[in-house]
């Protein structure tokens, strides 16, 4: 009615007109909107929208949904301090989503009220940044800027400022993760999206908003999720910008040429697999495995995820590594309907991190890259356990030629020793203590061995793979052309590994009281008193630090003093009974319900006697990301009555 664009149009062009005459300056968003202010165009505006609601609607309308994002608040500009004008920065800004059509019935969140969150992670050039969680809705209220650094690690071309065109050889997207977390703290993989932010080079004075349609994951990767709307901005300005044409035609080669090289990839694999089937007919049920889809349904060859991944001060030992790998849970990529299919999936590293947790795959590729990373011999082995279940494990060769087997979701290590089955029956064969049946084929990032002995039994299995009767390969050239990273190949690289953000002495004291509390509803819903003695749990600790050692390390020590000071605690005539568990969640009400299940633990914690004392103790062991091991020992001592 007031026809508001026409006027905003007359003052734009007024303000243009007197601001832009003296000296050609760039106009922000801010400037216009101060204009539109001063002219008081926005106050009316407000005045004449008359809201018809209805008397019903007054009771139960929510708060009012902010306003657009740069009326009131301060240009972030002004905010960022920690910018070095000698280099190069991408700054990144969520600005809000929409169309996430699976929360358009969510009710808003009362205040105070714990409810879903969405929370994207993003990784750009080694360097890795989270958003702030925001509760999950149609229109997800993301307001978060991040500042990329083009040049990291190196200080570009001569230390001197990356122009525009250098930007345009670098190919590194950024990977863009959003994960659900619900509210018991169960997070789910919801996108993943690699963005091309080069785009921003060819825009007028180097600021571009684009629309990101975010695909699902697994099974529906082809539906859409919902849309982020994204504004990257060069810092500093560049001072020229390339034209459009030159930065399409950049991408038209790179995928030209990525194409290209996957397609003679494929040719090379397939004819790899033709000859691995003359050599016997019975190959074709091996578990020789090439390609893996990855969370978004894409083809990739399996060499392209693993690739030697350095902790820098994270990890120390390779026995740590694998106890950190398998202290990240453990979760079957999710099939929707029964039919007992396994769906295949394997994630991009970032995506497995940032859910912290993933399937034996995940756990097998980001293992068997932390032990390259420690300069060992390592190698993803593809086969199965008992009653035929596929698997995955990770296999190191010893210079001395040992095989040894690491089991990624336990952290267990097995020496192999072969059964040679030409032996005469009486000599005693090696009692194989490891899990794992058949054995099809073994890789990492720079080789593929395919199992070509007479059996695939592992028990049997001979690892001597420069015996090409053995094991046939694939040729190191074709994998280095596709899997190689600095190639613009389609692989994403990896991100680095992140220190872990929970506190463990104040994470062990509150699911300890969450504990206490629980035990002690548990006893009084059977009509027994609960006396805890917080001297005995104390002196629980050392056993559960001795625990974790042996788990890390496979040294048990420290148990004689443990022993000796229990002993000490408990008087005559009394008995003592502990239950030690382990969990690598937070969650103390879960981990209640588990212990409740086993019978020596329900024995504990619902003792009846005379003078029963209850113990509780919990020690969380943090390791990087967010991954934490976490010990419980529950403890009683009470009169022995016969």
């Amino acid at each position: 009615q007031m026809d508001v664009h026409g006027r905003i149009r007359e003052v734009l062009a007024e303000t243009i007109r007197e601001e832009l005459a003296p000296e050609h300056q760039q106009l922000s968003t801010e400037d216009l909107m101060k204009a539109l202010r001063q002219r008081g165009i926005i106050d009316d505006v407000m005045k004449e929208l008359k809201f018809v609601t209805d008397v019903n609607e007054r009771e139960r309308t929510s708060a009012p949904k902010p306003s657009t994002h740069f009326v009131d608040r301060e240009p972030p500009v002004l905010k960022k301090t920690n910018i070095d004008p000698t280099r190069r920065y991408l700054y990144l800004q969520v600005l809000g989503g929409k169309a996430f059509l699976e929360h358009l019935q969510e009710p808003e969140p009362l205040p105070g009220q714990i409810c879903s969150t969405f929370t994207l992670c993003l990784h750009f050039r080694n360097q890795r940044f989270r958003s702030k969680p925001v509760p999950c809705a149609c229109e997800p209220d993301f307001h978060d800027g991040f500042l990329l650094e083009v040049h990291k690690d190196s200080l570009g071309d001569g230390s001197k400022m990356v122009d525009a065109t250098t930007m345009l050889s670098i190919c590194d997207p950024v990977h863009m993760v959003l994960i659900k977390t619900d509210t018991f703290g169960e997070t789910t993989l919801v996108a993943s999206y690699f963005l091309e932010w080069r785009s921003v080079l060819a825009a007028e004075n180097g600021i571009t908003n684009v629309a990101v349609e975010l695909l699902g994951v697994g099974t529906e990767s082809k539906v859409s999720v919902g849309v982020l709307n994204i504004r990257l901005e060069m810092y500093p300005q560049l001072s020229k910008t390339l034209s459009p044409e030159i930065t399409n035609t950049q991408f038209a080669l790179e995928r030209q040429k990525t194409a290209e090289k996957e397609r003679l990839f494929l040719v090379y694999a397939k004819q790899w697999w033709r000859e691995y089937l003359q050599i016997r007919p019975t190959h074709n049920v091996r578990l020789v495995k090439i390609f893996a889809q990855d969370e978004n349904g894409v083809n990739r060859p399996v060499c392209s995820y693993i690739r030697p991944l350095r902790a820098g001060r994270l990890l120390d030992t390779p026995r740590q590594a694998a106890r950190f790998v398998s202290v990240l849970g453990y979760e079957r990529a999710p099939v929707i309907g029964g039919g007992g299919g396994k769906q295949e999936q394997w994630c991009t590293l970032l995506a497995f991190l940032c859910r912290n947790k993933g399937d034996c795959e995940d756990h097998a590729n980001l293992l068997c890259s932390l032990l390259l990373g420690f300069g060992l011999e390592a190698f993803v082995c593809v086969g199965t356990k008992a009653k035929g279940v596929p698997h995955t494990w990770v296999m190191t060769r010893g210079t001395d030629g040992t095989i040894t087997f690491w089991e990624s979701l336990t952290g267990h290590r097995y020496i192999h020793r072969p059964i040679n089955p030409d032996d005469p029956p009486l000599v005693e064969q090696p009692k194989p203590l490891y899990p794992y049946r058949t054995i099809g084929c073994l890789f990492n990032h720079q080789k593929f061995f395919g199992n070509c002995q007479p059996s695939d039994a592992v028990e049997i299995c001979v690892f001597d793979l420069h015996d090409e009767s053995k094991w046939k390969p694939m040729s190191g050239e074709a994998i280095k052309s596709v899997c190689s990273p600095g190639t613009t190949s389609s692989v994403p690289p990896f991100p680095p590994l992140c220190a872990s953000t929970i506190d463990a002495a104040v994470t062990s004291n509150e699911i300890e009281l969450q504990l206490r509390i629980l035990v002690s509803e548990h006893r009084k819903d059977l009509g027994l008193s609960t006396v805890w003695d917080d001297h005995l749990s104390y002196l629980l600790s050392p056993a559960l630090a001795a625990y974790e050692l042996e788990r890390t390390t496979s040294i048990s020590a420290g148990n004689e003093e443990f022993q000796d000071a229990v002993r000490r605690a408990v008087p005559d005539g009394h008995t003592f009974k502990g239950f030690p568990i382990h969990f690598v969640y937070r969650n103390a009400r879960r981990a209640f319900a588990t212990c409740l299940r086993s019978p020596f633990c329900e024995e504990i914690i619902c003792c009846r006697g005379d003078q029963v004392r209850l113990a509780v103790r919990v020690r969380v062991f943090t390791y990087p990301e967010s991954a934490c091991a976490v010990w419980i020992m529950f403890a009683c001592k009470y009169r022995s009555v016969l």
